[in-house]
Order: C-alpha cells, then structure tokens, then sequence
C-alpha cells in the first residue's frame, strides 16, 4: 500500500514538473526550448520508472489476495484437523458395549465426510504463490506441515475406522450368538420341564389308580 501512495505522489510531482517546464518554456527564448525537451526527456524516463512500480504494486497486490486466501483455507482445514484429532481420540477406551462403539464410529465417519475442496484450494494457491517465486519458502514450509499433519491423522483416522468396524462386527456376531444361545436355552428348559411333568404325571397315575 505504501508504495502505491509514492508512485501516486511521485506522478503529481511529474505532472507539477511538466506544467512548471511549459510555464519555463514559453518564458524563455529558444535556447530554453532545448532545455525544455531534455528535461521531458528525464521525466519521461521518470513516468517509465513509475509505470514500472505501479505495474510491481499491482503484482504485490495479487500476492497478498492470494496468501490471504490461502491462509484462510488453511485455517479452515487446520479446525477440521483438529475436530478430528479430538474424534479419534474418543475412539480410544471405550466401554464394551455394542451402541458405545456404534456411535463412536457414527461420529467418527461424520468427520471423514469431508469435501476435498478446501484442500484443492490450497495446493492451487500454493502452488501459484510458489510458481512466482513470492514467499515461496514460507508457503513450502506451512504447506509441507499441513501436508504432513493431514496424511498423519487421515491415516490414524482410517484406521481407527475399520478397528471399530470390525470390532463392531465381531461384537454383533458375539449378541446374535448369545441370543440363539438364550432361545435355546429357554427351548431347551421348555422342553425339560415338559419332560419332567410328563414323568411326574405318569410317577402319579399309578398311585392314584391305587
């Protein structure tokens, strides 16, 4: 910005120069005129230079919409990252039971579905940044750690889903068995307590023939 402000003050001074050097011209005899023509000559050269910076202000600008921009999404990955840091986290000493491990893993994979755009945008604006030679070992270094934090806990992440997944699994397979067991459990003392009146009612009648 402050060097938008000096090339703006320095075309003012430009353009005060050229009025004071057509007032000086029309004053003076044609000698002045010469004189008059190599000072346009410098404040032409002048005018290149300033041109020359506006065009650098204008590049600058660009660069710093785009490291905004960038740090931006980055921000917005980084709070994902950590909310799901924090679910994994839950994944771990849950209590042996069926709903426990079903919501955690439910919450889990919530954080998983997660749109790749984000991501997109930062390895295009990085890469941009990187490309004009801007910052380009700040950006590596900040890109790099995202990078390196991301793959870390998206590997965690998944594998910790497919642990609850088959852990769901096998506990699901363990309450099916269980509960075929009790059916036949309770089959089972149907059937002997039928048994047993059966031998009592039989034990009984000759008695009572008696």
């Amino acid at each position: 910005q402050r060097a938008k402000e000096d090339v703006l003050q320095k075309e003012v001074r430009v353009k005060i120069l050229k009025d004071n050097i057509k007032m000086l011209a029309a004053k003076v005899p044609s000698s002045g005129q010469d004189l008059a023509t190599e000072l346009n000559v410098v404040l032409e050269n002048y005018q290149l230079l300033c041109n020359r910076i506006r065009g650098k202000c204008h590049t600058l600008e660009e660069v710093w919409s785009c490291w905004i921009e960038l740090l931006q999404y980055l921000d917005l990955e980084t709070t994902w990252l950590n909310n799901l840091e924090e679910r994994v986290q839950m994944t771990e000493n849950l209590p042996d039971k069926l709903d426990a491990v079903n919501d955690a893993l439910e919450s889990l994979e919530s954080v998983l579905r997660h749109p790749a755009d984000n991501r997109t945008q930062i390895r295009e604006l990085g890469q941009t940044l990187i490309d004009g030679g801007i910052l380009d070992d700040i950006i590596s270094e900040k890109l790099e750690a995202f990078n390196a934090r991301y793959e870390e806990l998206s590997h965690l992440a998944v594998s910790r889903q497919i642990a609850l997944e088959q852990q769901l699994q096998t506990m699901r397979e363990t309450d099916h068995m269980l509960q075929v067991l009790q059916e036949n459990l309770v089959e089972l003392d149907r059937q002997l307590t039928s048994y047993l009146t059966d031998r009592v009612d039989a034990f009984q009648m000759p008695q009572e023939a008696q």
